[in-house]
Parts: structure tokens; C-alpha cells; sequence
């Protein structure tokens, strides 16, 4: 019997987490989404952001008991994409990998008046849980939900600029070929935000044999080197790339 998208999805992100978990507990880290902070300037970090609503602790504690829990933006990865959408003002943005939906609800919640936020996801079952709880939060009638494999979904739209924001966060092999379709259809100071780009850390590593974690390697590499962006990188949750499309290239390159 052939896997669907999303089994195969699930598989490799497992194993993809489970080989950094590794990879991190062997290095002396602590191998959780904030394995950037220590224990105590986590809680301070947590304890002086705005938490979440009730919507989002609800949808968080239902995705934790999901085996992909792992696949979850953390809350205050959350907030910070609904304080860059509102500052944005984006009036299309596009996420590309959905799951059960906290960051499409917290950038729903960012957008303008009029703004609408397209959702690329291979899956039904992880959709449907996403669905219920942007009926719950008000915002699912700014949200368009593609399912469907992202990099087809991508292409099949008019190579144009038409975007203001793009999230990503899907499968970590395929971030180029996400990326390479992205940059087109972004509009002039577009801002394009890339989830995973520390791999627990695993990427300042020289060898690795996790295809995800050489993927994002070779990524990065390649977006910083990218003439048309302007990139910064943030060590929220499991790293955080925001890249900004340059009304025209940097000269020099």
C-alpha cells in the first residue's frame, strides 16, 4: 500500500527529530525547542511575552499529544509572527506547511483589513484540526487552504509579484525548491520567514548524516550568499531566518 503525503511527511520528520534529538544530547545540548536558552531564561522569556489566548492554548495542548508535536511553532514563536504581520501589513501572505494551524492563526490574526493568508498543506487530518479552531479564533474566512504537495502548489501560481509575507515551514529538504519558487512572487520588501535553520544546532556541525539538517546547511549558505535578499537569523525556538526581498539586487554581487 503507497504512503500518502502526509505519512511520509510524519516519517521523516520523526526520524529527521529524532536523529538531532541525538545529535544534540551527544553535543551536551538540551534538545527541546529552545535549546538556544537556558532553563531559567526561557521561563524569564515566557514569563515577559504576551501569552497565548485560550484558541491557541487549547490547539496547542490538542497538537501536543499529536505524535508530530514537534512539528509546533512554541507560543512565543507565535507572537512574534502576529507582531511582524500587523507591522507588515501584508495584503496576501502565503505559509507554506500548516499542520494543525497556530501559525496560520497567529498570522491571520496580524493581517489588515482585506488581507488574506494562503495555506499550502499536504493534509486532510492535520487541516481539520487547524479549520476548527480558525472558525474558533474568527479567522478562517481570511484564510484560502491549499492541500497538495507545496512545491506543485507553488508553482502552479502566476509567476508574478503578488506577496508581501511568506512563512515556511515544512519539509526541510525541499526549503530550497520552496524558496526558489518564493522569491518571484514576492513583492519589493516582501519578507520571507524560514522556521527550522538551526536544526537543534546540528548545522555547525561539519558532517552530519541527517538529510535535513545537510539540506538546511546547504540553505542557508545559499541565502546568505543571495544578492536579491537582505537575511538576518534569529536563535528563537529552532532558529529563525528572516529574509527581506531587496527592491534591487546589493551591487557587488
Amino acid at each position: 500500500m503507497s504512503r500518502s503525503p502526509a505519512q511520509r511527511i510524519r516519517e521523516a520528520t520523526a526520524l529527521s527529530a529524532e536523529t538531532v534529538r541525538r545529535e544534540v544530547i551527544r553535543g551536551g545540548g538540551r534538545g527541546s525547542k529552545s535549546a538556544f536558552l537556558s532553563g531559567k531564561i526561557g521561563a524569564y522569556l515566557t514569563k515577559h511575552s504576551s501569552p497565548p489566548d485560550e484558541v491557541l492554548g487549547d490547539l496547542s495542548a490538542l497538537t501536543a499529544a499529536l505524535p508530530e508535536a514537534e512539528m509546533q511553532v512554541p507560543a512565543e514563536q507565535g507572537t512574534l509572527l502576529t507582531i511582524l504581520t500587523a507591522s507588515i501589513a501584508p495584503r496576501r501572505a502565503i505559509e507554506v506547511g500548516t499542520f494543525t494551524g497556530y501559525s496560520a492563526l497567529c498570522i491571520a490574526r496580524g493581517l489588515p483589513a482585506g488581507g488574506r493568508l494562503l495555506c499550502l498543506d499536504v493534509s486532510d487530518e492535520w487541516t481539520a484540526i487547524a479549520r476548527r479552531h480558525w472558525d474558533r479564533a474568527g479567522v478562517s474566512d481570511r484564510i484560502d487552504l491549499v492541500l497538495g504537495p507545496a512545491a506543485d502548489s507553488l508553482a502552479n501560481l502566476a509567476e508574478e509579484p503578488t506577496f508581501d509575507l511568506a512563512f515556511v515551514d515544512a519539509d526541510k529538504v525541499s526549503y530550497q525548491r520552496y524558496y526558489d519558487l518564493l522569491v518571484p512572487r514576492m513583492n519589493p520588501n516582501g519578507v520571507i520567514i524560514v522556521d527550522n535553520v538551526l536544526q537543534y544546532g546540528a548545522v555547525v556541525r561539519p558532517r552530519s548524516e541527517n538529510p535535513a539538517v545537510v539540506a538546511v546547511q546547504e540553505f542557508n549558505r545559499l541565502l546568505a550568499a543571495d544578492s536579491r535578499v537582505q537575511v538576518v537569523m534569529l536563535p528563537i525556538a529552532d532558529g529563525l531566518t528572516i529574509a527581506r526581498k531587496l527592491p534591487s539586487p546589493r551591487s557587488g554581487d
